[in-house]
């Protein structure tokens, strides 16, 4: 009897360490969310763990490094370590498994989005015993489980996979061809992120776009009421979800088609935020025809003038890999040219990484390494520039910001995020402690600001 109480009072220990995108900390959740359902404790450090799960990225060559390096350190502090994550998926040169040629010591290793497989693998390496008491007590099902984001914001992930075969992406050979999430559990799971607390509901996925494709749009069910299964049809609902909590939603990961284009009223009604992430990668058609993208330049310059003639609030925030391989000086130039008509009010730029397995890396014409760390060091020149200017447009204006971090318990001041400026990769607001002594700055919490200044690529607001 003694030996099962002490059971009871030592449940297994699991650390937990989520590399990469937002898609994959959204895989991560569903696993945190089974292992805590089942009695396991979490951590996020290895030490005192009976097993290190790490769910890895391996979609360039410093984010291999970077999960490679974790694998590592934690062989070395623990020794009994689980992987996951797009690079469990990918293989050597002589098709064997990357991360078991490597690191031969690992227990298990399973590709992205299998939270299913993982568990299976953490009963078989570190069963849980047999709890007669706490058996007895029925499962309950959670539509939310543990988020890893702070408790007002949070990743809504509406699919998985990706139909397109872009020649610098491996992801699809990671992640599969798209799969949709039927549209009543997507609605159900933001319903209850809203009533949970959530102000802002980052909707993201490999091409939000593409929604429903697979299934050829077909109608699904939520609350007795026929609902399409397509990308408007699913914005509409969530907007109308976050209407009564005044919530935020943001869209991610927006391929230009043309379906963008009835988004926009949507965004110029207050509906949905005017925040548009859209991974252009070029603006050159010859480079694009490489890259095998869905859409010219010429096309996207003058689809997102007629976005903002219709929402002039329109923030536009993108993606852009610089050196492709054939890229000469001029396709370059047109690059840039292109950010600054478009007038892009975030851009991050990639040199390109010659991935292994890219169709990209058998294009005629791969550029000095030399060469594409100049041309992503230009590219980034120019954006800033190009946000920086926009961003001294803002001063004298007030915005509406939603706080993330207080100073002093909210008195001397904060910082926040307006609606331009998504969680981790965006600027900030940084709130000036409040002038009116009853005004409390609170994490969570929304707060109008008067802008009075820029610093870098963040706003300085003065609370009112």
């Amino acid at each position: 009897m003694s030996q099962e109480i002490h059971t009871l009072q030592t449940p297994k220990k699991v650390g937990f360490v989520s590399l990469g995108c937002p898609k994959a900390l959204t895989d991560s959740e569903l696993i945190l969310t089974r292992l805590s359902a089942e009695g396991y404790l979490t951590s996020k450090t290895f030490e005192g763990a009976d097993l290190v799960i790490i769910n890895t990225c391996g979609f360039i060559d410093e984010a291999v490094k970077e999960s490679l390096d974790t694998i590592s350190e934690a062989l070395n502090e623990n020794g009994r370590v689980i992987v996951t994550g797009c690079l469990g998926a990918r293989v050597d040169d002589d098709g064997d498994n990357l991360i078991q040629s490597i690191h031969p010591k690992v227990l298990a290793v399973t590709g992205p989005h299998a939270t299913d497989e993982v568990m299976q693998k953490v009963h078989e390496h570190l069963p849980m015993p047999q709890q007669p008491f706490m058996d007895l007590i029925p499962q309950a099902s959670s539509l939310v489980g543990i988020k890893l984001t702070p408790k007002h914001y949070a990743y809504l992930k509406i699919s998985e996979g990706c139909n397109h075969r872009c020649t610098f992406c491996i992801i699809p050979s990671m992640r599969g061809d798209l799969v949709s999430r039927p549209v009543g559990d997507v609605l159900s799971e933001a319903r209850a992120l809203f009533e949970g607390g959530v102000k802002e509901l980052l909707v993201i996925s490999q091409d939000t776009s593409a929604y429903g494709v697979d299934v050829k749009y077909q109608t699904g069910f939520w609350d007795g009421k026929p609902i399409k299964t397509r990308t408007l049809e699913l914005v509409e609902q969530l907007a109308n979800l976050a209407e009564p909590y005044g919530a935020w939603v943001r869209l991610h990961y927006v391929y230009p088609y043309p379906t963008v284009d009835h988004l926009i009223p949507l965004m110029a009604q207050g509906r949905v935020l005017p925040y548009l992430d859209i991974p252009f990668q070029h603006s050159h058609p010859d480079v694009l025809s490489r890259m095998k993208r869905p859409a010219s330049g010429e096309k996207n310059l003058d689809r997102i003038q007629a976005w903002r003639e219709q929402c002039p609030d329109l923030v536009i925030r993108s993606t852009f890999i610089a050196g492709f391989p054939g890229e000469t000086e001029l396709e370059f130039e047109h690059l840039l040219d292109f950010v600054r008509l478009a007038k892009i009010d975030r851009a991050g730029c990639f040199a390109y990484s010659p991935v292994k397995g890219a169709l990209a890396n058998e294009i005629p014409g791969m550029l000095p390494d030399v060469v594409r760390q100049e041309r992503q060091a230009r590219f980034m020149k120019v954006q800033e520039e190009v946000s920086v200017a926009k961003l001294r447009e803002r001063i004298g204006q007030t915005m509406k910001v939603l706080i993330d971090q207080v100073h002093a318990g909210g008195k001397q001041g904060a910082l926040a995020r307006s609606y331009a400026d998504a969680p981790e990769i965006d600027g900030t607001v940084k709130l000036l402690p409040p002038q009116k002594v009853s005004l409390r700055l609170k994490v969570g919490e929304f707060v109008k600001a008067k802008i009075v200044d820029t610093d870098g690529h963040d706003l300085i607001a003065q609370p009112i």
